[in-house]
């Protein structure tokens, strides 16, 4: 099996330069082509002797992933599909003395595109499948399949027929990113470093359920927005919907946050996706309103999408505009969050690596 180039940063690829006894500035022309050109093969990198080319060739490939399946939804959205092979890393039973395993194991994954105006935003999968189970999102009912590469990751930004217009992205797509660290900080230093797409950090979101040692990490070493799922202010409420609350608190991932400075370029954002009669009354309202008291940060207000074997609807407009209104006039900014893409299965919590025929 060959090595795939695409998800490298450059001083990978000088060491990739060295160790092929090519010259120095090698790294920076392969970056330019897996980066800015997006070259979909070796060959097509022609300012590269064609000695080089074919040496590469031995041993390489861009390993670029196209997208299998294309929806349109009526509002203008696109959800592509694309195949993957995760690498998923399994502790062993006791008889193999604890020893780890690399496990390939084929899935989907969906990105998603959201056009806006001018501006155009891909909504990324970091993950297929997803540990956290949260009861309303339909990833998190497949269960795990496996980590996404920095080469999965990136393949989304390249591969869609968009890939040239994006203005912005969001890690919401299937997965949790921070459950994905490693992976998604390398997707993003691609994203942001000057040899790679040399995007501004402010163009990027992640999103998060709480993870709090990475949390912890992300807020020390990367400058772009945050968004937190939280969905309840009351913790056996938010428990009964999302069962990270057991082992990282929302109060715990406040505390961590209120430790940085949100009143710069960098924005913290909170989702809560409104579920009929459970957590949509001004009582919630006044909770939340509480909790994030003195924090800088915005409240997105979420419709929720039904989904089979869930036994909540959709709050009415009416609940929704009011739960905003309450949560504007006591000093919390709360906007709600329009819904795209439903018709295709492409809203928040519609993800599933399916597609319709």
């Amino acid at each position: 099996m060959k090595i795939k180039l695409l998800g490298k940063n450059l001083e990978e690829l000088k060491a990739l330069a060295a160790e092929e006894g090519l010259p120095s500035y090698t790294a920076k022309q392969i970056a330019r082509w897996l980066y800015v050109k997006k070259a979909g093969s070796i060959e097509q990198m022609t300012d590269l002797s064609k000695a080089a080319r074919e040496k590469l060739q031995q041993k390489y490939e861009v390993g670029l992933v196209r997208y299998s399946h294309l929806q349109s939804s009526s509002d203008g959205t696109k959800k592509y599909l694309f195949p993957v092979s995760c690498a998923h890393t399994r502790a062993l039973n006791a008889s193999c003395s604890g020893r780890e395993d690399v496990k390939l194991e084929d899935g989907a994954i969906e990105a998603v595109m959201i056009p806006d105006d001018d501006r155009a935003t891909l909504c990324v999968s970091s993950q297929s499948g997803c540990k956290m189970g949260c009861r309303f999102c339909m990833t998190g009912r497949q269960g795990f399949h496996g980590n996404l590469s920095a080469a999965d990751i990136i393949s989304q930004f390249i591969s869609v027929d968009e890939s040239d217009r994006l203005t912005n992205a969001v890690f919401m797509g299937m997965g949790e990113p921070l459950d994905n660290y490693d992976n998604v900080m390398r997707a993003i230093e691609i994203l942001t470093a000057d040899w790679g797409f040399a995007w501004s950090p402010k163009r990027i979101t992640v999103s998060t359920i709480g993870v709090l040692p990475n949390l912890k990490r992300y807020l020390d070493e990367c400058k772009c927005h945050l968004a937190v799922s939280l969905h309840d202010p009351f913790p056996d409420e938010r428990l009964e919907m999302m069962p990270v609350q057991k082992s990282w608190q929302i109060a715990d991932v406040l505390a961590l946050i209120r430790q940085y400075d949100f009143t710069g370029q960098r924005r913290v954002s909170f989702e809560y996706t409104m579920f009929a009669g459970f957590n949509d009354t001004q009582a919630h309202a006044d909770a939340l309103s509480r909790m994030l008291k003195g924090l800088e940060c915005r409240v997105n207000l979420i419709r929720f999408h039904k989904i089979p074997d869930f036994p909540y609807g959709t709050s009415s407009d009416l609940i929704i505009e009011n739960f905003k209104k309450r949560m504007n006039n006591s000093g919390i900014t709360t906007t709600i969050r329009a819904s795209r893409g439903e018709d295709i299965l492409a809203a928040c919590g519609m993800l599933a690596g399916e597609h319709k025929s």
